[in-house]
């Protein structure tokens, strides 16, 4: 089985929906989703849970590819509010982020993979899954941008492979939440997971691929970007905004899973645009 883990809200939903649909078309293993979600509306009206409609729909989904897939979803409000301070609530990164700081909390298996809801596979993903743990808390890559701006070993936390178990006895989620309950951060969860390390593991780029897909790439991670020509600006655009995905990205290797989106969209509006 394999775990995975997403956060996020019924805004985001389409995000995680089409990077599910990514995975199974290439993962025929059987999968468990975790989806955590909170109600967040005091600070944007549109940060609501996950509803159930939602959940079950992808769940739906992925048990056409293997009847032993399941999603549980997991409404977590009342535990956030309670752990997490109002001191990282307002950066360039929702509280859906700091979500996986509460893993030890949480009722979530020994190893899991964390995706951020704007990720799509490319290739299998059992291969990252299966990779060894037994020595480190995560494994995670190199973020493309902050290798050169903060640290050379600064990673990106938006793909990660946790070993649960490790990191309870290593105190590093209780870590992380005791940073960013006292101190701001630009990117909370991702520099203090940073701060608190004790054992990872680095992967290669093809893993967390933040930039153009290559042949052997197996996750396509939609972040922000930079483009110097034909003036410097940041770019952020989602797999979930096709044109902009075909126009400003010239990425053209998900639009059969765009396709099969669209039509499911037009079935179930409702649910999915909640």
């Amino acid at each position: 089985m394999i775990n995975i883990m997403y956060s996020g809200n019924s805004a985001i939903f389409k995000g995680i929906l089409l990077s599910c649909m990514s995975i199974v078309k290439h993962c025929k293993e059987p999968i468990t989703i975790y989806l955590s979600t909170l109600d967040f509306t005091e600070l944007k009206p549109n940060y609501k849970s996950i509803t159930k409609e939602q959940a079950s729909l992808l769940e739906n989904i992925l048990k056409q590819t293997n009847e032993m897939s399941c999603v549980k979803l997991m409404d977590i409000t009342n535990l956030f509010k309670s752990s997490i301070s109002e001191k990282n609530q307002k950066n360039d990164y929702t509280p859906y982020a700091q979500v996986r700081l509460l893993a030890d909390l949480m009722e979530l298996p020994d190893k899991f993979l964390y995706l951020d809801s704007d990720t799509m596979a490319c290739g299998d993903i059992a291969e990252l899954f299966n990779i060894d743990m037994t020595n480190y808390e995560f494994a995670v890559a190199l973020d493309y941008m902050g290798k050169f701006w903060i640290a050379k070993d600064y990673f990106n936390s938006g793909v990660a492979l946790f070993n649960r178990k490790l990191c309870i006895e290593n105190n590093l989620f209780e870590k992380c939440r005791n940073l960013i309950n006292t101190k701001w951060f630009k990117m909370p969860d991702q520099t203090s997971l940073y701060r608190s390390r004790t054992s990872i593991l680095y992967l290669d780029s093809k893993f967390n691929e933040q930039r153009l897909p290559k042949k052997d790439t197996i996750i396509k991670h939609f972040n922000k970007g930079i483009k110097w020509i034909p003036f410097f600006h940041i770019y952020n655009v989602k797999q979930w905004q096709f044109d902009k995905v075909h126009k400003k990205l010239k990425i053209y290797c998900f639009d059969d899973i765009f396709e099969e989106y669209t039509k499911l969209s037009n079935d179930y509006k409702d649910i999915i645009e909640n």
